[in-house]
């Protein structure tokens, strides 16, 4: 697809897909071979997202990550795909302030991303971030950056209304995009319905406007097996056999073989042979 540039240009391209009911498919990446993979795929927006924390830098939670770890990723991620849209995380407490949300933002922007991402219903950020020509996504349900016991949200009619009312703040502040983790598929589909913004769940059902996986879960990297989340490819154990193949073949002087080496020409050989060195 054409390279999406500006955050303004980038709500209008996903409203588009929204209001011609075209499916929006989000993936995670953090690296670049996996942003190369991805949009040779055709992935519709590349997350790069807090998950970076738990899944690939062994953080024991997305509280650890920092905003110079998100510019890191986001900027390899961008090598890999620069033609594709990036949204990536605020990670934890870099928005406390509508000021420093912009500000914060605008490194992400700067590191290659087109929309960035903040947890809650604080519509003032979002109506900052608007306001400063960034486009943004909100994330409502679960809130893996503040909410400790991951469990689903909206099961009550009481949850559901909060989570409908907070939706409809944030479209009106002038989100680009929300993300829906972990409610029912019936308040998801209510909210999808309600606001103008398109919707991208992960654990809510069929009747958002888009959908967004963890890469690592859908290949098979992480030991957990999440019930929103569908492997694709089961990988970690192939790289295991295939590390320990390479280990066994070290040891045993099987690997590497004369294939894998080079030689001197004859005559440079000779000559080196019989230098006094």
């Amino acid at each position: 697809m054409a390279n999406v540039t500006g955050g303004m240009d980038t709500k209008a391209h996903f409203l588009d897909m929204k209001r011609q009911g075209r499916p929006i498919a989000v993936l995670t990446a953090y690296d670049f071979p996996t942003a190369k993979a991805e949009a040779t795929a055709g992935v519709d927006l590349i997350l790069v997202g807090d998950s970076v924390g738990t899944n690939l830098l062994g953080y024991a939670s997305e509280q650890e990550v920092r905003l110079e770890d998100i510019v890191h990723h986001v900027r390899a991620v961008r090598r890999g795909a620069p033609q594709t849209p990036i949204l990536a995380d605020l990670p934890y407490r870099t928005y406390e302030t509508t000021d420093a949300a912009v500000a914060n933002a605008q490194v992400l922007r700067a590191a290659g991303a087109d929309m960035v991402k903040f947890e809650g219903a604080r519509p003032d950020i979002a109506a900052a971030l608007a306001a400063a020509g960034i486009a943004v996504c909100g994330h409502l349900g679960l809130e893996p950056q503040t909410h400790t016991d991951k469990r689903l949200r909206g099961r009550t009619a009481e949850e559901a209304a909060r989570l409908l009312n907070d939706a409809v703040a944030l479209d009106k502040a002038g989100i680009a995009m929300l993300v829906l983790e972990l409610i029912p598929e019936e308040v998801a589909a209510r909210l999808a319905r309600a606001i103008a913004a398109p919707t991208i769940g992960i654990g809510a059902g069929r009747f958002t406007d888009g959908q967004v996986l963890v890469v690592t879960d859908l290949l098979g990297l992480t030991g957990t097996r999440f019930r929103h989340n569908r492997r694709y490819a089961d990988l970690a154990p192939l790289i295991e056999t295939a590390v320990s193949d390479y280990v066994r073949d070290v040891r045993s002087h099987a690997f590497p073989t004369a294939a894998n080496s080079f030689a001197m020409p004859k005559d440079a050989r000779l000559a080196f042979e019989s230098s006094d060195g």
